[in-house]
């Protein structure tokens, strides 16, 4: 008789990944991240483990988007008080915070649930070049879009 195999949480091996943003789309580059961060890559993924490896993104300020996105795409917040609903543009967003536009679009891509908050835990990303990670020894994985 054949058994479906189950990943254990402590079976799982992760590995730490850098991708370089620069010249990205925004979109393509996010579901891969979100792809790996969830462990779908690996043979062993289980749905209700978190199978993933962690993923630092650098040149996050140099990220790509297409068309009218940089004038029209908006991030909506509510301060809380009647009437304060704040929108922001894309553009504005990438010269202040250009960390958030990957952020927000990788965790919009991430299970609603404690899984998935535990799987956005491992995803660091860096505005310029450098990074904080390099005892971690991570690979540099190339994503093409």
């Amino acid at each position: 008789m054949r058994t479906t195999h189950i990943t254990k949480p402590l079976e799982v091996e992760r590995k730490w990944l850098v991708v370089d943003a620069e010249n990205q789309l925004l979109g393509r580059l996010s579901s891969q991240i979100a792809h790996i961060l969830r462990g779908k890559h690996k043979p062993d993924f289980s749905p209700s483990v978190d199978c993933g490896d962690y993923v630092i993104i650098v040149n996050a300020d140099k990220i790509r988007v297409t068309g009218k996105k940089l004038e029209q795409k908006t991030y909506v917040r509510h301060t809380g008080w009647i009437g304060h609903r704040k929108e922001t543009k894309l553009k504005v967003v990438l010269q202040k915070k250009p960390e958030y536009v990957l952020t927000h679009a990788i965790k919009g891509m991430l299970p609603k649930n404690n899984l998935g908050r535990k799987m956005f835990s491992k995803l660091h990303v860096y505005a310029g070049p450098t990074h904080k990670h390099e005892a971690q020894k991570p690979e540099v994985l190339t994503i093409t879009t």
